[in-house]
């Protein structure tokens, strides 16, 4: 998978940037040969005016020479300080200038691909209500309308969730309800509705019984749903996904592994970036809106967890959250 592309608008800012940048050192540099060449001819001149024959010649000469050369230190300290000063400020605003533009690219990738992820199962449920509305179908066919229907509305319901939950974080009004939870039972449970939602996928189980976990049941499934799409996501269809749940050495490790398409080491960290998605937003097949994996870390060290991702060899990732034992 390539990375991001760079924004238009990036290239333009970091062109102007570079010719402002180009332009400040030229003219400090300038400035700095200017007062030097003046600071000389000024030594020149005193040195001019001493008499010769005057006892005092050769004292007066040396405090002339020592006064340029104080005042070329005192040029030469000032243009690095203020060299260092530009450099340092160019740096940051560069930086930041370029953090921004790449935001607000992400944020717009993030409302096409959510206006699609909206519509998508939106037309869905209304092309079905719609066929039961006007035809009269056998009960076999209308059970299947239904259950598509209501697969699709979870589906909505989910991404409303992330939206809702990713917003409250960012805002920081999200204060979450801790029981212990029977960890092994939710995890199960997210896999059998997500069998439900993807019959033709084969998703392999090695789950171990009665692992209790202290955190909140809505956020924990969030966590396993969202893994578990988006190992789908980016696998192919006739590939296994494989999850695992297991507890040793004081930690509950809970390991999700595809054989699909892999991230690059470059994008291993990034991927948990809020809208950040791996490959080509012009490319790019796989749905998505860039939230999932970021909820995933958030949820994770809200439980004073950790994730990562690893290749499974021979092909695809392995996404592992760890968790304490209470």
């Amino acid at each position: 998978m390539s990375s991001l592309s760079k924004p238009p608008r990036l290239v333009v800012v970091s062109l102007v940037y570079w010719v402002l940048l180009i332009y400040m050192v030229s003219a400090l540099s300038w400035w700095f040969i200017a007062l030097d060449k003046q600071n000389r001819d000024i030594t020149n001149i005193r040195l001019n005016e001493l008499k010769k024959d005057d006892p005092a010649y050769f004292t007066n000469s040396l405090k002339i020479e020592e006064a340029k050369k104080r005042k070329t230190a005192q040029y030469i300290g000032e243009g690095t300080i203020f060299l260092a000063l530009i450099l340092v400020g160019a740096v940051y605003v560069y930086r930041a200038t370029r953090r921004q533009l790449r935001m607000s690219q992400q944020q717009q990738n993030f409302m096409m691909a959510i206006t699609h992820e909206l519509k998508t199962p939106i037309a869905v449920a209304q092309l079905n209500l719609e066929t039961l509305q006007k035809r009269k179908l056998d009960e076999d066919t209308q059970q299947k309308l239904i259950s598509n229907t209501l697969q699709e509305a979870n589906r909505l319901n989910t991404l409303c969730n992330n939206i809702l939950f990713a917003s409250q974080l960012d805002a920081g009004a999200y204060h979450a309800n801790k029981e212990e939870v029977n960890f092994t039972d939710l995890v199960e449970g997210c896999v059998d509705d997500c069998k439900n939602r993807f019959p033709h996928r084969m998703i392999v189980e090695d789950i171990s019984e009665s692992i209790y976990l202290v955190g909140e049941t809505l956020l924990l499934q969030m966590l396993v749903n969202n893994l578990l799409d988006n190992a789908l996501k980016y696998s192919r269809k006739e590939s296994p996904v494989t999850i695992t749940l297991k507890e040793a050495d004081q930690k509950i490790k809970l390991t999700v592994s595809d054989e699909g398409f892999g991230v690059p080491d470059s994008e291993k960290k990034k991927i948990f970036d809020k809208f950040y998605r791996s490959g080509d937003e012009n490319t790019r097949k796989a749905k998505g809106t860039g939230l999932g994996l970021y909820l995933c870390k958030k949820i994770a060290e809200s439980h004073n967890g950790y994730i990562s991702v690893t290749d499974n060899y021979p092909a695809g990732s392995s996404f592992a959250v760890s968790f304490p034992v209470a």
